[in-house]
């Protein structure tokens, strides 16, 4: 563990049950002492499938450990709200970026370099490394 501001991650799906599924896995995965956050924001407010700018701006700012904040989001309505998030600049925590990853090695990814107290470029990195794992 770190005494340094860590990396939070926000899980950005189309589903509630998904975005908190992954969250809870990457968080058990990674866990070998305490864990950079990991926030869910997924669905509507009103708990049906889709996405929320609200809900991930908020996911945000719980996840930002003064470290800055990697998101990775799901599917294509997901990737364009957080898209549209960071180019209005003013919702999400200064240092939030966007990475282009698989959802679920990623998140696992991510998690694991933020908890070692890995910068955010080296967080988003280790997530879209994840697009390299081969399972054949």
């Amino acid at each position: 563990m770190t005494d340094q501001p860590q990396v939070g991650v926000v899980l950005v799906s189309h589903s509630r049950d998904v975005a908190e599924s992954v969250a809870r896995l990457a968080t058990e995965l990674a866990a070998g002492g305490a864990t950079a956050p990991a926030v869910a924001a997924g669905g509507t407010p009103d708990g049906g499938l889709g996405t929320s700018a609200e809900l991930i701006a908020h996911a945000a700012r719980r996840a930002d450990r003064g470290a800055g904040v990697v998101l990775l989001a799901d599917l294509g309505s997901a990737v364009l709200t957080v898209r549209t998030l960071l180019a209005e600049g003013d919702e999400l925590p200064p240092g939030a970026r966007l990475a282009d990853a698989p959802f679920v090695e990623g998140a696992v990814a991510a998690l694991v370099t933020a908890s070692a107290g890995a910068d955010a470029a080296a967080v988003a990195a280790a997530a879209e490394e994840a697009y390299t794992y081969r399972k054949t």
